[in-house]
Parts: structure tokens; C-alpha cells; sequence
């Protein structure tokens, strides 16, 4: 491809500001956005952005996102709206059914295989059929997963991976906020969160056939670092713990005043045990911050030598948003279907314009053109 790479904004937010500055930025050229929100369609992303800039390309209504992809040249979508993959999930499935590739910030999206089976077949399917690509990325793919597998690799012999992370979720808009059940009080908390994860395995497996599991982060990030490491989940569990406001604080996002003793949002911690003998214990936080909160990845692989990385302070929007426009060119040639970042290359930095790395997977043996990794069995080979 000599030509700029066209991209479409999926979500006209607070993440947009960054995935659309840093398109531009990387040489690439937005020629479509969308929105459901009255209150941004019709305006010039260049009022999205704030960069004084007039681009001439207005927002749009998300109802005709479908017929623009199917009347437009576009060769990928960057979602960044929800959490949840049910709820990126029709946008997806709107971008396979138009033979168009698609990244999306979601972070269940990150490894939904583990999460929501049905939706991700369905998605792959019709990715497949449509020869298009669709995948999850973000600060997790390198902060969560491809930090922590190039650290494995120097690592002898591993007995535990621990993890901690937290996040302001006054960064990242209002679904991801009340996901978090920011606001509630430790009742309702109790009550429309924790609950949900106070069942036997049988139960929570059942959930998760069923395509209707709301897992935390880390249980994504979970099976993404089985599934790069080689290994074989026995058993995965999680629990989610209300944080509390010790004052009053006041949240932008949601536009009100947390009340002392309410919760700011929640810890949700997952543990992941192998049949190799490794266990995961990895924890993220999110709420919204007081005056004393910062952001913080910590991570420790356990075992022979011991090592620990802890990043203060990460710019964890700005990560998510280069991580995911970084990502393109590695989409782009992927093998069609829901293909996971575990099997893309590391994420590197691109010093020249995104169409300048997009690369060649290898041919399989069976005369597919794709990279036919273990445990990828679109061409039904797995050489």
C-alpha cells in the first residue's frame, strides 16, 4: 500500500481525541466518524480534537454507520467506545459484515474467547467470510501482556505471576465509570456488581456459554498471557471489591458528588490456575481518584530469579490510544477473522508513516496466506 491508510473513528470521545490526532500524526488520514451522541455529530472532528484545525470531515449519526462502509473505501475502524464486548459487539459485527478491518479499545475485546465465546464465533465467523481482520488492543497489550511475556522469557522457571493496576476512571467516560459501579452506595454495590461473581464454576461457565459474563480486565488479560506463554487454564475465577470513598469527591464524568462511605469504583481481582503449576493473581483498580491517586502497573513473576517492574504514573490513555494506532499496520495484514494480538508481532514504535510497515505474514504450509500459529486454526491446519 503506497497510499495513506483510510480510518474511520467508531466513537467520538474522550479516547478520540488522542486515536484521531495520533492517525494524522503517524500519516495516516481519517475520513469518517461516528457517533450516537446529539450532542458531537455534525461537528468537524477538528472541534474533537481541539486543534484549531478544520479537517472536513463532520461526526455522524452511528445509524448509517453501515451504509458508509458499505459505499466508502476504508481499510480499518478504531472503536473506542465500551468496555464490554455485547456492547462493541454489533459495531463489529457491522465492520465484518462490510468486509472491513477493525481495532477496538474494548477491553474484553483484548481475549473474548474466554468471556464470550458466541459473540467472538460469530464475529470470527463473519470476519473470515469477509476476509477482514477484527482485534482488541491497548494499554493491556503491552502494559498487561507483551511486558510481562518478554519478562517470562528471562526468567528460568516461574512459579506465580502477580499483577496490579490501577486507573482513573474519570479518564475514560461515563459506561466505563458506572461499569465500575462508581457512585453506588456499598449496597447497591454489593448488590448489581459482586454479586454477579458469587457463584460455583459450573454456574459462571454456564454465564459464559451464554454470552451475558461481565468479566473485569484482568480476566481477558488473563487468558491472552496463558495463551502467549503456552499455557492450559484449569481453573479462573474472580471477585470484585468496592473501593470507598474516605471524603467526599466530586466526578466530572458522572456528574456528581460521590458522597463519603459510596464507592468510587471497584478492585477486581482474578486468579488463574494452570495445569502447567503457574498461577496468576492479577488485580486491576479502578475508581475515581482523589487528590492523592495516581495510576500504577506492578507486576511480579515469581520463581527462579524473582523479578518485579512497577511503572508510577503511566499515561494510560495516551498508551492505550498510540498502542491501538501502532497496531494498524500489523492488523492490516493479519489473517481475516478475530485474530488476537498474542499471535501479531510485539508492538513497536513507527518512526515513519503506518503504511511503510505493513508486513507480510508468512505462508502457511497448506497454501494459506496467513501466519498459522498454534492454537489459530483458521485454515484448519495448525502447522
Amino acid at each position: 500500500m503506497n497510499s495513506k491508510i483510510k480510518v474511520v473513528q467508531y466513537g467520538c470521545g474522550k479516547m478520540s481525541v488522542y486515536t484521531m490526532r495520533y492517525v494524522f500524526e503517524k500519516g495516516a488520514k481519517i475520513v469518517g466518524a461516528f457517533d450516537i451522541d446529539e450532542n458531537v455529530i455534525g461537528k468537524d472532528i477538528g472541534e474533537i480534537i481541539g486543534d484549531n484545525k478544520t479537517y472536513k470531515v463532520k461526526v455522524q449519526n452511528a445509524k448509517d454507520f453501515e451504509k458508509y462502509l458499505q459505499s466508502h473505501e476504508v481499510d480499518i475502524v478504531i472503536v473506542t467506545t465500551m468496555s464490554l464486548l455485547a456492547d462493541v459487539g454489533e459495531a463489529l459485527l457491522t465492520c465484518a459484515r462490510c468486509g472491513v478491518n477493525a481495532i477496538t479499545t474494548c477491553e474484553e475485546a483484548f481475549f473474548p474467547q474466554n468471556s464470550n465465546p458466541k459473540l467472538f464465533k460469530q464475529i470470527d465467523d463473519l470476519a473470515i467470510e469477509n476476509e477482514c481482520t477484527i482485534c482488541g488492543s491497548g494499554y493491556q497489550d503491552v502494559f498487561w501482556g507483551n511486558l510481562i511475556s518478554v519478562l517470562a522469557g528471562a526468567t528460568h522457571k516461574i512459579t506465580k505471576i502477580r499483577g496490579r493496576s490501577s486507573y482513573n476512571v474519570e479518564d475514560y467516560g461515563i459506561a466505563l465509570a458506572r461499569a465500575h459501579g462508581a457512585g453506588l452506595s456499598v449496597e447497591e454495590f454489593e448488590r448489581d456488581v459482586a454479586s454477579v461473581d458469587e457463584i460455583s464454576d459450573k454456574e459462571r461457565n454456564k454465564i459464559i456459554k451464554s454470552g451475558k459474563y461481565s468479566p473485569s480486565y484482568m480476566w481477558n488479560v488473563n487468558g491472552w498471557l496463558c495463551s502467549k506463554l503456552g499455557l492450559t487454564v484449569k481453573r479462573q475465577s474472580q471477585k470484585c471489591v468496592p473501593q470507598i470513598a474516605k471524603k467526599a469527591i466530586k466526578s466530572s464524568t458522572l456528574g456528581m458528588t460521590i458522597p463519603k462511605g459510596a464507592c468510587t469504583g471497584m478492585s477486581a481481582v482474578v486468579t488463574t490456575e494452570t495445569k502447567e503449576g503457574i498461577v496468576f493473581e492479577t488485580e486491576c483498580i479502578g475508581k475515581v481518584y482523589d487528590s492523592t491517586d495516581f495510576d500504577c502497573n506492578d507486576w511480579t513473576i515469581e520463581g527462579e530469579p524473582n523479578t518485579r517492574v512497577v511503572i508510577e504514573r503511566p499515561s494510560t490513555v495516551e498508551l492505550t490510544c498510540a498502542t491501538v494506532v501502532n497496531r494498524i499496520p500489523e492488523v492490516l495484514a493479519a489473517p481475516a477473522g478475530y485474530f488476537t494480538t498474542e499471535y501479531m508481532p510485539e508492538n513497536f514504535y513507527k518512526t515513519e508513516s503506518l503504511e511503510k510497515y505493513l508486513m507480510t505474514y508468512d505462508d502457511c504450509e497448506c497454501g494459506d496466506d496467513h501466519d498459522c500459529h498454534e492454537g489459530h486454526d483458521h485454515c484448519g491446519c495448525n502447522k
